[in-house]
């Protein structure tokens, strides 16, 4: 029995398919990887934060994006879409299209059970080697769940982890708080997981 040898593409040739298609891939070391959708829950917890977000930051230098804007990583060569970005002063991008962003300060991913693994472990990894990245939000969409990881000074970084609707979460690095409460609003936590 014969295998089909994979087709590798280069990063250009990525961007080019990318910016004409009607759906969302990854890319990382020649392959590209398609992005499925995504459940009620996910969605709203994706809108909230982004709205919750949005109004903290409207007179401010910082600014927050959905999961369209595209983020390059280039020590690691992984192009990704977090579910929300946050940049601040002057977004750098990769080219002149400006939809591939270098500076994020802070980025948030919904996990759901087929994506919780990855977004904690090897994603964490290659986010890490963004210089201006500082700190990145973990939430749950299966239970009221927060995870926040906040680079140190000298290396490391910090876990602060909250699960009650009456908690927040401080964004030092953009000067936001995020109550559970408003993260969560409308959001169904019965609803089948899954993204």
């Amino acid at each position: 029995m014969s295998t089909l040898p994979k087709t590798y593409i280069t990063p250009e040739q990525y961007l080019e398919i990318e910016r004409a298609a009607e759906s969302k891939s990854e890319y990382y070391q020649g392959e590209m990887f398609a992005m499925s959708g995504a459940q009620l829950p996910h969605n709203l917890i994706v809108a909230n934060t982004v709205r919750d977000l949005g109004q903290q930051l409207r007179t401010r230098d910082c600014t927050v994006c959905p999961s369209d804007l595209r983020v390059f990583i280039p020590a690691t060569g992984l192009y990704t879409y977090p579910d929300a970005v946050v940049f601040c002063s002057q977004p750098k991008f990769q080219d002149s299209e400006l939809d591939t962003l270098l500076n994020p300060i802070l980025l948030v991913e919904v996990l759901s059970p087929t994506t919780e693994a990855y977004d904690r472990g090897r994603k964490f990894e290659h986010y890490q080697s963004i210089e201006s990245f500082q700190q990145y939000l973990l939430i749950a969409s299966d239970r009221m769940h927060v995870d926040l990881f906040t680079r140190r000074t000298g290396g490391g970084w910090l876990l602060q982890s909250a699960d009650k609707p009456e908690e927040s979460i401080e964004l030092t690095s953009i000067g936001c708080r995020l109550l559970l409460a408003d993260l969560y609003e409308k959001v169904d936590l019965t609803a089948s997981p899954g993204r």
